[in-house]
């Protein structure tokens, strides 16, 4: 089937060519330097250079006309022989690609003042080298060409060559470079925006019908009521004769008519009953088609979020000194198209970081018993109803005992709990904001910017990143994904009588306790599983709802964590797994704490679904003792009813922990908080007569959370200060205006600035 074209002009048809042929012939020409190449793949190069030829002619895109011609010229000559493409003739090829994917793009490609025709000439001028024979050949010589003419092959010397040939065509499908010309199914021009809505009317079409299923219950509860009275009837008949024989018995006709009309009505309600039972059935099944369909038209083949990494692994891969492949498997995985658009950043910087801090150079690899080549492999899948993309390299692993250093000399974490910490504890550190292992900055690596980015995005679309390593042989990095972002698979709970959904995307296992397992050391109560602690909390008392009855024995629990905190949550019952259509909270109501959003369940009742990232810092705001009852509350605060109450908001733990021993030491109440969402969090909780932030945090940066207090009305009151390790006049300006009271830097630490400036703000603590 032909594309529905219509409503494009001819320069859109030409781009949309130019998109689809470059891509063609981008991952044809870095195929040609694998050893097995076919002449099919030569073939598909020629077509995909000559079509686009001829696009920019009818454009009159004359720049475009000569390179694509150039490109062809080179094809032919390699499809008869003439000359083979090597590794040496990749950068041209690839350089007189990206000129036809650029000039396609450029909205003045054909105003007479642009500079493409001087630019046409240098890249042009690059392929006649790529036409140059390695060696003479026969002289006078012709080869066939692809399309049935014959061309003379160039002379050479009078000593003559047997003129190289391309394998034969090996058995099997053709590669995937000429499945990207065959035609594909007809496709409209739809907006986002449609598409967004109609995937929404389908889900609320499916809520709708499902609650035709609580109708028929209630019908056949109905029907049972009837079979009750008739029989009841029936009864009442048979003692009035029993005890009057005979139809001398006034009763006996208004008896009969009564089991007659009785009869008759269930009659009807079971007519009625299994028509409309079967009216249920099949508006069930279109609504839930109907809604497949639309969630399938929003979803695209993985491949078309990684068409540039080929070419990305081989550039990087040369200007390192290094010999790489990337291996995809899985690349018709379907994906949501909005999860698509995010993913491709993350997984570039994963494959760069790949490349450089992994895969060796050839003479390492060689010494280390691999070969010279590395292998960087992307495999997607979809299981259990999630998307799972495993990024995996063959390079030298990731050094735990060097980053455990790390850490401890970027003071992340003290040396004696350093040596504690499990492997897996201390890959986490790869995710922290601002943390390299790089001693040098370069152009691809040192700033500390990278796989922070890469959780923050797979957990914006509510999913979870892992990393794992062996030594010396691989590092493979795990991303789990909802397979779209406008239905969720989710494990619904009982909390209080209330059903809650945890995506099941931010679980880690669902397990029973019996109450015989809980330790408590200190006030915190735990068990152990498969060889780790696992802190436990009640679901109702973090979500700040009534328990309802106490959980059985063994419990059920649900272990969530993030950023290397664990804890299990313990429910009242597990009401097992669904698909959910997820709904946005309405604006007006702000951050709910540990909410993300809200779908609706079969029978119509609302569901919330767990925010799990704010869900953790809530359980360690908990443990912490932020949280307390009414009465501890005033208890606590008629002790120290003068103490003036500060929140420091920092994800550093040790800039917080120096920052509340300080305040502490001169009589201040001091709170903590781990960014700035959850000091926002904490700020709508309890009054503060200061709060201290630093800049740079996750989920919400210090800037934020100043213009956040600023803006409310209620709040603005309170001073805010920044305490920051950035001291340019830009970063203290940026901080000012955005409504901070003060601007200091941490080297206020070592003197007495930063207790002068509270005091000079709220007065001393009493």
């Amino acid at each position: 089937m032909t594309e529905d074209l219509s409503g494009f002009s001819m320069l859109e048809l030409f781009r949309l060519e130019a998109e689809s042929q470059t891509a063609v012939l981008s991952a044809g020409v870095l195929a040609v330097e694998a050893p097995d190449r076919s002449p099919r793949l030569i073939e598909s190069l020629m077509r995909a250079a000559h079509s686009l030829k001829g696009a920019a002619r009818i454009v009159g895109l004359e720049p475009a006309v000569r390179v694509a011609h150039a490109l062809e010229d080179c094809f032919v000559a390699a499809g008869r022989g003439a000359i083979r493409v090597g590794a040496e003739h990749v950068d041209a090829l690839l350089s007189a690609i990206d000129f036809l994917s650029s000039i396609a793009a450029d909205d003045r490609a054909l105003s007479a003042d642009s500079d493409w025709p001087q630019r046409a000439e240098a890249v042009v001028a690059r392929l006649a080298g790529v036409l140059e024979p390695e060696a003479p050949l026969a002289a006078t010589e012709t080869a066939p060409a692809t399309h049935g003419a014959t061309l003379p092959v160039p002379t050479g010397s009078a000593v003559a060559r047997p003129v190289p040939t391309l394998p034969a065509d090996p058995p099997g499908p053709a590669p995937p470079v000429e499945a990207a010309l065959e035609p594909v199914d007809r496709v409209v021009r739809v907006s986002a925006e449609s598409l967004t809505r109609l995937v929404g009317l389908a889900g609320e079409a499916l809520v709708e019908t499902r609650q035709l299923r609580p109708f028929v219950d209630s019908l056949l509860a109905l029907r049972a009521a009837q079979v009750d009275l008739c029989d009841a009837v029936a009864a009442v008949e048979d003692r009035a004769t029993a005890e009057q024989p005979g139809p001398a018995s006034p009763l006996a006709p208004m008896l009969e008519r009564v089991r007659l009309r009785c009869e008759e009505s269930l009659l009807a309600i079971n007519r009625h009953l299994e028509d409309f039972e079967s009216f249920a059935r099949r508006n069930e099944d279109l609504s839930g088609r109907l809604h497949h369909e639309v969630i399938i038209s929003r979803m695209r083949p993985l491949a078309d979020g990684l068409r540039g990494f080929p070419r990305l692994v081989r550039d990087l891969s040369r200007s390192l000194g290094k010999q790489a492949r990337l291996d995809v498997r899985g690349e018709q995985t379907g994906v949501d198209r909005d999860i698509l658009d995010k993913l491709e950043a993350p997984l570039a910087h994963l494959i760069r970081n790949a490349l450089d801090h992994g895969i060796e150079s050839p003479a390492e690899r060689v010494a280390a018993g691999k070969p010279p080549l590395g292998t960087i492999r992307l495999e997607a899948r979809h299981r259990a109803g999630m998307l799972q993309i495993v990024l995996t390299d063959d390079g030298r692993g990731v050094d735990v005992d060097r980053l455990r250093a790390r850490a401890v000399e970027r003071e992340l974490v003290a040396r004696p709990v350093a040596e504690r910490l499990s492997e897996s504890e201390v890959l986490e550190f790869l995710f922290l904001p601002g943390f390299s292992t790089k001693e040098m900055v370069t152009e691809l690596s040192g700033r500390g910017v990278g796989l922070d980015v890469v959780q923050s995005m797979v957990k914006a679309v509510g999913g979870t990143v892992r990393v794992g390593s062996v030594p010396g042989r691989q590092t493979a990095f795990t991303l789990q994904l909802p397979i779209t972002m406008s239905v969720i698979r989710a494990l619904l709970v009982d909390i209080g009588g209330e059903p809650y959904a945890f995506p099941l995307t931010r679980i880690d296992r669902i397990l029973l306790c019996r109450h015989a397992e809980v330790h408590t050391i200190e006030g915190r109560q735990y068990f152990d599983h498969d060889g780790g602690s696992i802190g436990l909390v009640v679901a109702a008392q973090i979500l700040d709802v009534d328990g309802g009855e106490a959980p059985g024995d063994p419990m059920p629990v649900v272990v969530i964590s993030d950023r290397g905190q664990r804890f299990g949550l313990v429910v009242n019952s597990v009401l097992g797994e669904r698909d959910l259509e997820v709904r946005p909270l309405d604006p007006r109501l702000g951050k709910v704490p540990d909410i993300s959003s809200a779908s609706l369940l079969e029978n119509g009742h609302p569901v919330l679904i767990v925010d799990v990232e704010d869900l953790v810092l809530s359980i360690d705001n908990v443990l912490m003792g932020r949280r307390l009852s009414r009465l501890e509350f005033e208890r606590i605060a008629q002790q120290t009813r003068r103490a003036k109450r500060i929140l420091v908001v920092d994800d550093s733990i040790t800039v917080r922990e120096l920052e509340r021993q300080l305040l502490q030491s001169r009589g201040f109440t001091v709170d903590v908080a781990v960014d700035g969402m959850d000091g926002w969090n904490a700020i709508r909780g309890a009054d503060y007569d200061l709060v201290v932030t630093d800049i740079d945090m996750p989920r919400m940066d210090g800037i934020g959370l100043v213009s956040l207090v600023k803006n409310d009305p209620t709040r603005r009151h309170i001073p805010v200060v920044i305490v920051s390790y950035k001291d340019r006049d830009e970063d203290r300006l940026r901080g000012l205006d955005a409504g901070a009271n003060r601007y200091l830097t941490k080297s206020s630490f070592h003197d007495e600035t930063f207790l002068h400036t509270v005091i000079d703000l709220i007065g001393e603590p009493t």
